[in-house]
């Protein structure tokens, strides 16, 4: 299956998908938490860094560009600094802006998200929720009717943009060009979606929307499927979280797709990439089973993430592909394979981790120091020692575990992208070589010298510095394991 999926990705063109609907600007602040406020019973976030993203729909339109789709956006942005923002993050991905609007009697939609350890604090909304005034309405619709596009998807989170007259009237746009209509509904009220080709909501969405608990899956095939009719939708597809997918489609028995999430650190977002990544496999050609497939393996990659995160075609593809554990393994010493796999890298991630260590008897520590890692950026590359190296640092009776068995369990990690094994007594050429914009190591090293720091920092990049899980060491296991 994954294969014959794989397949159908690398043959999909370059869909034009229209995206219509609320746009915002997710803002995440950074930081530490270590200590109480003195002025209230209240955590002190220590703010390390700040960083700017695509929100509600502008999310949809970065994973549809990411995803290998022309995205043509169309919404409002306010007169501020903030809409600025958004207007040119959605060109740096490759977005059509010609449809996004500037209203001044509204402020740009911002979500202000502090975290801290990969955690939300808090979060602050600045908004405006009222109906957007009909003059700028029709402006939109305007140029939504003229515009070319193969789908259409509507990003509908409740601030006014999507409004039942203007729902109705792109879904009939879509009707008359025979395009698939998708919908990431927010209204309790699904018909309001009529006519539409899939609506997705979640489970909490549907079970409003009938009234009831849908605690399995049989109470979910038959109250969504009454649920399905009587909004007049083509298709309902319930997003499960833990549990996957269900898609309900009339005549056709339902179908229910597991998840393909490893990790789940953050859900924000996740319907933004499940609508996406369908509307670009239904706007390439492929049928409804295929690409609600497709958007549940898209989806195991952005809960991965924390936060609003577009998830790659490349980034997809490799994710499919069958062999993708030993693919992730670049041969020691082999400087045209590693430019190679760091080119495929780069293709889907813009912020690339590294780190590196011995990973001998891989236990709880290694794993969540590794997950921190790869929350850091949008791809981790970790170097690794070779067995040789190991000997050299840890002593003749180490490595317990080959290069081969070490590099093949890191493999398997989803939050482990690339994996480089090294010879030399430190990673200062391979960190040359990969060029990271996050160099990581261990808290421990926080007073040492720290190997290839002052060439990240010197390219723009930082040093960070993971706390490490008390009482697991590769050391420690192997001393009790002799004692016993």
């Amino acid at each position: 299956m994954r294969e014959r999926l794989a397949a159908a990705l690398r043959g999909l063109g370059r869909p034009r998908v229209a995206v219509l609907g609320d746009i915002m600007l997710d803002w995440y602040v950074w930081g530490d938490a270590s200590r109480v406020s003195p002025e209230a019973p209240v955590p002190v976030v220590q703010v390390r860094r700040e960083e700017q993203r695509l929100g509600g729909a502008g999310n949809v339109a970065a994973n549809l560009c990411e995803l290998g789709a022309d995205a043509l956006v169309f919404g409002l942005v306010g007169a501020d600094a903030q809409g600025e923002a958004v207007r040119g993050r959605l060109e740096a991905f490759g977005a059509v802006t010609a449809g996004l609007l500037t209203c001044a009697e509204r402020p740009t939609i911002q979500k202000i998200r502090v975290m801290a350890r990969s955690q939300q604090m808090l979060r602050v909304d600045r908004e405006a929720t009222a109906p957007v005034a009909a003059p700028l309405l029709e402006h939109l619709l305007a140029d939504l009717r003229g515009a070319e596009w193969q789908a259409l998807v509507l990003s509908d989170y409740g601030k006014g943009v999507l409004g039942a007259a203007a729902t109705a009237a792109a879904i009939a746009e879509a009707a008359r060009r025979g395009a698939p209509c998708l919908v990431d509904p927010k209204h309790r009220d699904l018909s309001r979606y009529r006519g539409a080709s899939v609506v997705t909501p979640n489970r909490d969405e549907t079970e409003s929307a009938v009234g009831r608990s849908l605690p399995d899956f049989e109470s979910l095939a038959e109250h969504g499927e009454a649920l399905r009719r009587a909004a007049g939708v083509g298709a309902l597809l319930v997003t499960l979280g833990s549990e996957g997918m269900f898609l309900l489609r009339g005549d056709v028995p339902p179908l229910h797709v597991p998840t393909e999430a490893r990790a789940v650190y953050d859900v924000t977002g996740a319907g933004d990439t499940v609508v996406s990544a369908l509307a670009v496999a239904l706007g390439g050609g492929l049928d409804l089973e295929t690409g609600v497939r497709l958007a549940n393996a898209a989806a195991g990659l952005a809960v991965a993430k924390v936060g609003t995160a577009a998830v790659g075609r490349t980034e997809l593809l490799h994710a499919l592909d069958a062999r993708a554990a030993s693919g992730k393994v670049v041969p020691a010493g082999d400087a045209a394979a590693l430019a190679a796999a760091l080119g495929r890298l780069r293709a889907g991630a813009r912020r690339v981790v590294f780190t590196n260590g011995c990973f001998d008897i891989l236990h709880a520590g290694h794993v969540r120091y590794l997950q921190e890692a790869c929350n850091l950026g949008d791809a981790l590359v970790v170097g690794l020692n070779t067995d040789a190296s190991v000997r050299r640092i840890k002593g003749p009776e180490r490595p317990f575990n080959s290069l081969e068995d070490r590099a093949e369990i890191l493999a398997a990690l989803d939050c482990v992208d690339l994996v480089v094994p090294f010879g030399d007594d430190t990673p200062e050429e391979l960190i040359h070589a990969v060029r990271p914009e996050v160099l990581v190591k261990g808290s421990d090293w926080r007073d040492k010298g720290i190997v290839g720091a002052d060439f990240v920092r010197g390219r723009g990049g930082e040093v960070r510095f993971l706390d490490l899980l008390p009482g697991r060491s590769t050391t420690g296991l192997a001393e009790r394991i002799r004692e016993r």
